[in-house]
């Protein structure tokens, strides 16, 4: 399953079921779970370790070092989870020891080609990363949010849960779970309705972050007045109460 014409470090540890192909390098330090599918010319740096039933594609480079000149070669990760895929020239940097000291990507990622991900950042479940998209260091990426092609993400920000970015959109401050921005400057533009419906939320829990957002969003309140307003329908509504802790949370203000 490994092409002879590939490189492979004798410390690599490659489980059964994994493909790499031509001029692929994989280096030491570099664990690659069961049924993963390497591609030609791809690079994989460690220490590294990755999940199960992943596909990279040509030219993709996971696992370097991070783009931070304060690394001073600290040993940092990359983790990988399961049956994630990064297309062509996507990269990926590992952690440094100013934060964690660790890059995770969850599972059931689709990374599109030429994304980068920074070092520190960190990938929940069934993200996705549409063509270009560019993530600074230290940025969080939560559970089905989609990020629209040529988004830039600055760093530090949090983008909530089943939210959705526009095309070609600055995002400098935290995105709430369920909200969808778009535009230059980049502004909030409703809810994440159809994202919702195809998740299985029931129509009373999207109302209910219907309404929670008109608080937020369309009522002229004060942010810590629009917190204190939610907290009622947050006690007995979970949808609600996910966005009330993003939003008690958020260290960087959120997009208004």
């Amino acid at each position: 399953m490994i092409d002879p014409r590939a490189v492979v470090d004798s410390s690599a540890r490659l489980a059964a079921g994994v493909t790499v192909g031509a001029f692929s390098v994989i280096g030491p330090q570099v664990e690659i779970g069961a049924g993963t599918w390497i591609g030609p010319h791809a690079v994989i740096q460690g220490p590294t370790r990755i999940g199960r039933d992943n596909r990279i594609f040509q030219f993709a480079s996971i696992g370097g070092i991070p783009q931070d000149k304060k690394y001073g070669g600290e040993p940092t990760w990359l983790e990988i989870g399961d049956r994630n895929t990064f297309f062509e020239f996507v990269t990926v940097n590992r952690g440094t020891a100013q934060d964690k000291g660790r890059t995770i990507v969850g599972n059931d990622n689709w990374i599109m080609a030429y994304v980068h991900i920074a070092h520190d950042c960190l990938l929940g479940d069934n993200v996705i990363l549409a063509n270009n998209t560019t993530l600074a260091g230290h940025v969080i990426i939560e559970n089905w949010a989609i990020l629209g092609g040529f988004t830039k993400v600055h760093q530090f920000c949090r983008i909530g849960a089943h939210s959705f970015t526009g095309m070609n959109v600055d995002i400098t401050r935290d995105i709430p779970p369920y909200v969808m921005v778009s535009g230059t400057p980049v502004e909030p533009h409703g809810i994440n309705t159809e994202g919702l419906q195809r998740r299985g939320f029931t129509a009373e829990q999207i109302r209910n972050i219907k309404s929670a957002y008109r608080i937020l969003y369309r009522s002229e309140l004060r942010l810590e007045e629009a917190l204190e307003r939610l907290r009622e329908p947050a006690a007995t509504q979970p949808e609600v109460a996910r966005m009330l802790k993003f939003l008690e949370t958020s260290e960087r203000s959120i997009t208004r």
